[in-house]
């Protein structure tokens, strides 16, 4: 019998959630998504040194002021090591817009037109790359417009059916439901353990899966963040799940059966009335998990980009 790895992608698109190539060349995943957790850790392998070379010597050609400088070569830096990667995945690279834009439509629209900008400089067309931005209203709105210019987006940090809800309305073309953080947030707050059946994580997932499916949404469901390679079973037959390269090993070294768990309904019935973005914002507003869990993501990825940032300014 083949290993859980083989068996998985025989039925769900398989995403590499990490920014090292050599991972990605071990595991050959239909496609890859950074972050700026991730690419924090990219840029301290040493074989990325002179990516970040490359990115900082274009960044003082662009600018006389640093503090634009190091904007820019953040910017360039995702697109160079971005660009490297879609070398090694036959399908997309996700690239994160700042989170510090995460409430500013007009913002996160300049700054994904930029990347998408950079990437066709680069030989790379916009059909192979997704832009990723926060779940938030204003995310989710500059996505819509984004969609309707040809730029496809993965909206990220989704922690509850109102995002979920909001994205199908919104033409996105793919979600990123964080699985093991919302698992996270029901441990801390109630103390109890989970089964990978009983998982809220999973349980979400599903939902919004089954709900996509039953409304013909075409958004792309890719489960995201997982704990342990017991989530992804139960997530087995979801559109996409994008897994870490630690998770991707368990799987290729297990040799068990796999029994896919998410199957679309063939019944597809006419889609609710659009959410409104009173109706969204009630919906965070009650729900404590989603609302935290939004809220930390993009402080923590807001973290990580200024660490980035202090590395690439000491080389200015």
């Amino acid at each position: 019998m083949s290993n859980k790895l083989s068996q998985l992608k025989e039925f769900t698109t398989i995403v590499a959630d990490t920014g090292d190539i050599t991972a990605i060349k071990d595991f050959l995943p239909q496609d890859a998504t950074t972050n700026p957790s991730l690419m924090l850790k990219a840029a301290q392998i040493p074989e990325y040194a002179p990516f970040l070379d490359q990115a900082v010597a274009w960044a003082k050609t662009q600018s006389n002021d640093k503090d634009q400088q190091i904007l820019d070569a953040g910017d360039k830096l995702a697109v160079i090591i971005g660009t490297e990667i879609l070398k090694y995945v036959p399908g997309r690279i996700s690239t994160e817009v700042d989170a510090r834009l995460s409430f500013d439509k007009e913002a996160t629209l300049a700054k994904a037109r930029k990347l998408i900008a950079l990437y066709e400089e680069a030989g790379v067309s916009r059909d192979r790359v997704l832009i990723k931005a926060a779940s938030t209203w204003e995310g989710i709105k500059a996505a819509e417009e984004l969609e309707k210019e040809g730029i496809n987006c993965n909206l990220t940090l989704l922690f509850s059916f109102a995002q979920a809800q909001a994205c199908a309305e919104a033409g996105v073309y793919l979600i990123s439901p964080f699985v093991g953080r919302i698992l996270d947030w029901y441990k801390k707050s109630t103390g109890q353990e989970y089964t990978a059946e009983t998982d809220p994580g999973v349980v979400s997932v599903t939902e919004i899966y089954n709900y996509y499916k039953q409304h013909g949404y075409k958004t792309v469901v890719m489960g995201a963040s997982f704990r342990n390679i017991g989530e992804i079973e139960q997530l087995a037959g979801c559109d996409r799940l994008t897994i870490s390269p630690n998770l991707l090993e368990e799987l290729k070294k297990d040799e068990g059966k796999l029994e896919r768990k998410l199957v679309p309904t063939t019944d597809v019935k006419p889609a609710p009335a659009a959410i409104t973005e009173a109706a969204f914002r009630w919906a965070m507003n009650e729900d404590a998990m989603a609302t935290e869990k939004l809220s930390e993501g993009i402080r923590n990825f807001a973290a990580d980009q200024r660490k980035l940032e202090v590395t690439l300014a000491s080389m200015l």
